[in-house]
C-alpha cells in the first residue's frame, strides 16, 4: 500500500493538542466526511465495547457511509477503515504528537489502497487524495489550537 506522511508544527503543548484530537474531531478535520456517530461510554471516555477498547466513528458523505476504528496510543491515535464500505479498499493512519519548541509537532502517516487495476496509477491517486485529507486535518487542528 502506498504511504503518505505529513507533519506540521502547532503552537500548543502536546496535552492541549491531544485533547483536541478526538476520533470525531480527526474525521471532521479531514473534511471528506461528516461524523454521524461516535460510540462513547457514560464516563466520557471512549467506548471499550467488546472490540478491544477501540472507538468506532461512523461517517458519511454523498450516499457513502463508512466506519473508522480508532485505537488510542500514548502519543496519539491509530485508525483504520473497517469493512468494505468506504472510498478505499484499505486505509490505516497513525497520528503522533511530540513536544517541539514550546508547541507540538503533529505527524500523520497513512497507508492507502484503492484496490483498483493498475496499482501503480491507482496507488498514486489514493496517496494524492489521502495527502490532501491529512493536510486539511493538520490545518484545521492548527486553527483550532
Amino acid at each position: 500500500m502506498p504511504e503518505v506522511t505529513v507533519s506540521r508544527f502547532v503552537r500548543a503543548p502536546p496535552r492541549v493538542v491531544l485533547r483536541r484530537l478526538t476520533p470525531g474531531a480527526l474525521v471532521a478535520y479531514e473534511g471528506s466526511f461528516a461524523v454521524r456517530e461516535v460510540h462513547e461510554r457514560d464516563d466520557g471516555r471512549y467506548d471499550a465495547r467488546d472490540d478491544g477498547g477501540a472507538t468506532v466513528v461512523t461517517a458519511g458523505a454523498r450516499g457513502l457511509e463508512l466506519a473508522l476504528r480508532f485505537e488510542e496510543r500514548p502519543d496519539g491515535w491509530y485508525y483504520t477503515q473497517e469493512g468494505d464500505a468506504g472510498p478505499f479498499d484499505a486505509m490505516e493512519t497513525w497520528v503522533t504528537v511530540e513536544a517541539e519548541d514550546e508547541g507540538s509537532r503533529v505527524t500523520m502517516r497513512s497507508a492507502v489502497d484503492l484496490g483498483l487495476p493498475i496499482p501503480a496509477l491507482s496507488g498514486r491517486v489514493a496517496a494524492w487524495k489521502r495527502r490532501g485529507e491529512l493536510n486539511r486535518a493538520l490545518s484545521a487542528l492548527a486553527a483550532d489550537c
